[in-house]
């Protein structure tokens, strides 16, 4: 299954026609657009900088590369949220809907992706570009938005699988984790580039980290056909990969892994790869792992059925 087919499949019934389910979507969209506003401008317009960004840790200056990508993971940050609180709430009001035999149709995560650009752009663009010392460049701004429209694009794609299939999403959820040594630990094999003399240790890591991830999604198809669970499909297990490597860890980050009195958001170093190059290497081990899994699941499920 292609990533396309994925999202199509994760696409609740949704008639452009139908003047309650854009209703709908248009109150999710508000409420999202107003959270991820209201974290923007306590980030950018109220909160000390000094701090959020950290400002002169080890000589860093407002617009270095190191500070210039904490502006940026803000954005993934906060789409890190959506994605928990929108797949809980959404989760919570079908349960209470089933106590009433009711059933809960949420709108269509494109629907409200779409209906969340406009407000979203216009008012990162104004917060990060006239609120607070200094303001961003109107490139560094444009390039926030993107970050966020990007990641919000994720973060709305668990909540359907929550409501329609909870079990899946935590089988996906776990197994995915497999990824992460993948998305954010293979990278080290850039650190000799950068003038660290790091070479064996770097190699260690990413291999052994990788290898160990791999044994876990392996672990995990093994169990999941022995269960006779129905298969992930390769899509599936990349997507959840990426949502958590670059939107929950980033999330778990900011909350639980700085000092309370000194929270702070990560540079992107953390998460991503400086070299592209090695970014993409990241990205296709990722893929191809995920392929190989819905493979293995495939085939370990097929004497069994």
């Amino acid at each position: 299954m292609s990533t396309r087919e994925f999202f199509k499949k994760l696409r609740p019934s949704f008639s452009l026609r139908n003047e309650v389910a854009w209703r709908l979507a248009i109150f999710h969209a508000i409420v999202i657009a107003i959270f991820i506003s209201s974290l923007f401008y306590y980030w950018f317009a109220v909160a000390d900088r000094y701090i959020i960004f950290l400002y002169n840790h080890h000589q860093a200056t407002p617009f270095d590369g190191h500070t210039t990508s904490r502006y940026l993971m803000a954005g993934l940050v906060a789409c890190g949220a959506v994605m928990v609180l929108y797949a809980l709430v959404n989760w919570y009001i079908a349960r209470l809907a089933g106590l009433r035999y009711r059933t809960y149709v949420p709108p269509a995560w494109w629907a409200v992706w779409l209906i969340c650009m406009i407000p979203l752009t216009v008012s990162i663009l104004f917060i990060t570009g006239t609120r607070n010392q200094p303001t961003l460049p109107w490139s560094l701004s444009v390039a926030c938005v993107a970050v966020t429209l990007t990641g919000l694009a994720f973060a709305l794609l668990p909540a359907t699988l929550a409501i329609q299939q909870p079990q899946k999403l935590a089988w996906l959820t776990v197994t995915g984790a497999g990824l992460i040594p993948s998305l954010l630990l293979l990278k080290a094999i850039e650190l000799p580039a950068q003038g660290l003399d790091l070479t064996g240790t770097a190699y260690l890591v990413a291999i052994s980290s990788t290898l160990l991830g791999t044994l876990w999604l392996l672990l995990l198809s093994w169990l999941q056909a022995r269960q006779h669970q129905q298969p992930l499909k390769a899509s599936e297990l990349f997507v959840t990969g990426l949502c958590l490597s670059y939107l929950l860890l980033p999330l778990l980050h900011y909350l639980l892994l700085v000092p309370p009195k000194f929270r702070y958001i990560s540079a992107s170093a953390n998460f991503f790869a400086l070299n592209p190059l090695v970014q993409l290497i990241c990205l296709g081990v990722a893929a191809y792992l995920a392929r190989m899994t819905a493979q293995a699941q495939q085939k370990w499920r097929e004497p069994l059925t």
